[in-house]
């Protein structure tokens, strides 16, 4: 029979991995969105073909997604260190999470925006619309489906990258699991984790296809 402090423990596990999933996925998308929007507007078929734009927006996309969460988690340890203060506990890991989903929701973005189709923008273009309007009512409107779906995805991964976090003092339930799982093997606490870890990832997953649906015209 567990105690209520292990019972305590798990409780507060998993309201720190859904604070630094949430935080940084909002984070995340304050600057992914306008990235994405960049990437989509600025490419030889977007409304504003700007092919130097595109280009540096693109390999710094490409550059950030390369790097491995955890190696990138290390290596903005001086940036996450001078933001908050200090390098480990669930506010700090906020930062690189923010650092790793921005180019995913960027690219995220960008692809959800390119599926529009091109005649409701020149229909749109075609009535006066400017730049700024079709990139709110047609581009975002039109793709939001998609977008509804890429941040449910977006939302799984960085709940994986905060576990990933744990090993190095992260918080969260990855925290546990590494602490009284691996290093204690306490193997009940393990499964504990990962069962709980997968039920926010389905719980995601359920909100994300519910809302996807309900907004989908198709249906």
């Amino acid at each position: 029979m567990w105690s209520s402090e292990t019972t305590n423990m798990l409780i507060r596990g998993i309201l720190e991995s859904l604070y630094m999933t949430g935080a940084a996925t909002l984070a995340g998308y304050v600057l992914g969105l306008p990235w994405g929007i960049a990437l989509a507007v600025s490419d030889e078929d977007g409304i504003r073909p700007n092919r130097a734009l595109y280009r540096v927006l693109d390999a710094a996309a490409n550059i950030l997604r390369s790097i491995p969460f955890l190696i990138l988690l290390i290596l903005i340890i001086p940036l996450t260190i001078f933001i908050v203060g200090k390098s480990y506990g669930s506010t700090a890991t906020i930062v690189p999470l923010t650092v790793s989903a921005a180019p995913l929701i960027a690219r995220m973005v960008e692809t959800s925006l390119k599926e529009v189709d091109h005649g409701v923008i020149e229909a749109a273009q075609a009535m006066g619309a400017d730049d700024m309007t079709i990139i709110r009512t047609v581009l975002l409107g039109e793709a939001r489906v998609s977008l509804i779906s890429g941040a449910t995805i977006t939302l799984g991964t960085i709940l994986g990258y905060s576990a990933m976090a744990g090993t190095v003092g992260g918080g969260g339930l990855g925290d546990i699991a590494i602490r009284y799982g691996y290093y204690r093997y306490q193997g009940d606490i393990m499964v504990v984790t990962v069962i709980l870890l997968i039920l926010l990832m389905q719980i995601f997953q359920l909100i994300g296809t519910t809302l996807a649906a309900s907004l989908d015209k198709r249906k």
